[in-house]
C-alpha cells in the first residue's frame, strides 16, 4: 500500500529491528532497506534509534552507527544507562521511544506515509495520533519468529503490517556468522 507521489519517512527502532531480524535468522542490508523503501515513495527522511554503551574501548555497533550516519540516515543516539540486577548480572538499558515519538510527531505534518520498524507496543498511542493527524502508518515486524515480535495492539492500529520475512529477499543478507563461513567455503574450494 504505497503510492510513488507520497512522502515517506522511515523510523528505525534499531534494538527492536536488529532483534526481528535475528529471530528470522538474517541480517539487514540497511542500503537496500534505504533503497526499497525510496522506491516506493519520496523518501523525506530515514532517521535510525539506537542507544550507546559510551564508556566502552569498542562498541559493535559503533561501525554500523558510523556507516549509517555517512549514508543517507538520521541517526539518533543517546547513551545507554549501565546498571546490575539483584541477580548481579550486567544489565543496559537504552530505550528510544520518546525520542522517537517525538521525531515523528513533528515531522507528521510534512509526511503522507510513516513506516515504522518497530513490533513495541508501546508505540501503539503514537500510531493512532499519528493515523488522526491524516498520516498512514506502516509497520515493520514479524509475528513468524517464536514468540512474535509485534505487539497484537500496534498490529491492529497500523493501517498496514508488513512482515519483515517477506522482505528478507529485498533487503537482507545471511547473519556474519554465515557469510564467514561460505567465505571460507569459496577459499577453500579453489
Amino acid at each position: 500500500m504505497f503510492y510513488k507521489d507520497e512522502r515517506l519517512a522511515l523510523f528505525i527502532d534499531g534494538s527492536n529491528l536488529y532483534a526481528a531480524a535475528k529471530a528470522l535468522g538474517f541480517d539487514i542490508d540497511y542500503k537496500l532497506l534505504r533503497q526499497e523503501f525510496a522506491r516506493r515513495g519520496k523518501m523525506v527522511r530515514a532517521f535510525y534509534y539506537t542507544a550507546l554503551l559510551e564508556n566502552d574501548e569498542y562498541s559493535p555497533i559503533r561501525p554500523l552507527v558510523d556507516w549509517l550516519h555517512y549514508n543517507g540516515f538520521s541517526m539518533v543516539t543517546k547513551p545507554a544507562k549501565e546498571y546490575t540486577d539483584s541477580q548481579g548480572r550486567r544489565k543496559v538499558k537504552g530505550n528510544m521511544d520518546i525520542e522517537l515519538t517525538v521525531d515523528a510527531m513533528e515531522l507528521a505534518p510534512r509526511v503522507d506515509h510513516i513506516v515504522l520498524f518497530s513490533g513495541d507496543g508501546d508505540f501503539r498511542p503514537l500510531v493512532e495520533s499519528l493515523q488522526r493527524q491524516g498520516v498512514r502508518v506502516s509497520v515493520v515486524s514479524t509475528i513468524r519468529s517464536q514468540p512474535p515480535m509485534i505487539a497484537d495492539e500496534l498490529r491492529r492500529q497500523a493501517d498496514n503490517f508488513i512482515e519483515l520475512d517477506e522482505l528478507r529477499e529485498v533487503i537482507g543478507r545471511p547473519p556474519r556468522e554465515q557469510q564467514v563461513e561460505r567465505n571460507f567455503e569459496v577459499a577453500s574450494s579453489k
